[in-house]
């Protein structure tokens, strides 16, 4: 099917999950090489991890020998204060600044979670910084979307925090980056969570979830990607998708498991679309 209003990409988290990003490190050269032969269109780096591929330069020349796009960039910061630490805007404007030079691309934010005490406060701080970052962005040209994650520790977990949170963003300068994973491992249906707020989605994440205990190897847990990915079509949705596999596998092989993806996404899922 090639008439379809979206591409699909891949994240990185995929090898970072190893050694909590020691293993992997400094790769990215060789992520985009796995990417690109699992057909996968773009990447999404995570920006502190990107090693001599930070540079806008060498970057750019990597990505057209492998013929990808940089998608967006994930700036994954703890956020954990009213408003940005000097250090935290430091690196929110160097990641900007990164993705001034690449068009289109998004500036994925998301919260390191570190727990979910004080949180009513804690949200609200978190909505501001979000909002805050996605102005600046907004200031040079670049899109910002946000994406919540559902770890124990998270305050972006539950259903209550989605309404508070996402009913907090400002439109006008942020959208919402659902990720049908951390949706579904948070008790919500992801369908209609992305329905319910439609109008934010500028950016999705996929990843797949059997709550045993919670993410596995796309395809082969409780998502239903083929009704979700039918919905984003029908909504002429013209962003990316973005696979973030976190299945036990990409602990050893997170060659194999993009490979896998990338397979499963042309093979299995766009077949199945109307």
């Amino acid at each position: 099917m090639d008439n379809l209003p979206f591409r699909f990409g891949a994240e990185v988290y995929t090898w970072f999950m190893s050694n909590n990003g020691e293993t992997y490190k400094g790769q990215l050269g060789h992520m985009i090489e796995v990417i690109s032969k699992a057909g996968f269109k773009g990447i999404q780096p995570i920006f502190t991890w990107m090693g001599p591929l930070a540079d806008a330069d060498l970057l750019e020349k990597k990505l057209k020998e492998e013929n990808i796009d940089l998608a967006a960039v994930a700036l994954a910061l703890d956020w954990n204060g009213s408003k940005e630490t000097d250090e935290e805007k430091r690196i929110a404007d160097e990641a900007i600044k990164l993705l001034g030079r690449f068009p289109g691309s998004v500036l994925c934010t998301v919260q390191i979670p570190t727990g979910r005490h004080d949180l009513t406060q804690r949200r609200k701080n978190l909505i501001d910084i979000v909002n805050t970052v996605s102005a600046r962005a907004t200031d040079k040209g670049v899109i910002s979307s946000f994406h919540p994650n559902s770890p124990h520790s998270s305050i972006t977990r539950t259903a209550e925090d989605y309404q508070v949170i996402l009913e907090g963003l400002d439109p006008k300068v942020t959208g919402w980056c659902p990720d049908v994973g951390h949706i579904i491992n948070g008790g919500m249906d992801p369908l209609e969570k992305m329905k319910t707020y439609s109008s934010l989605i500028n950016h999705v994440h996929y990843k797949d979830w059997d709550g045993n205990p919670e993410f596995t190897l796309m395809g082969n847990g409780k998502v239903d990607f083929t009704r979700i990915t039918q919905w984003l079509k029908n909504e002429n949705f013209d962003g990316w998708i973005i696979c973030e596999d976190e299945g036990q596998e990409a602990l050893e092989d997170p060659d194999f498991v993009t490979l896998h993806d990338g397979k499963w996404v042309y093979e299995s899922l766009i077949p199945k679309l109307k």
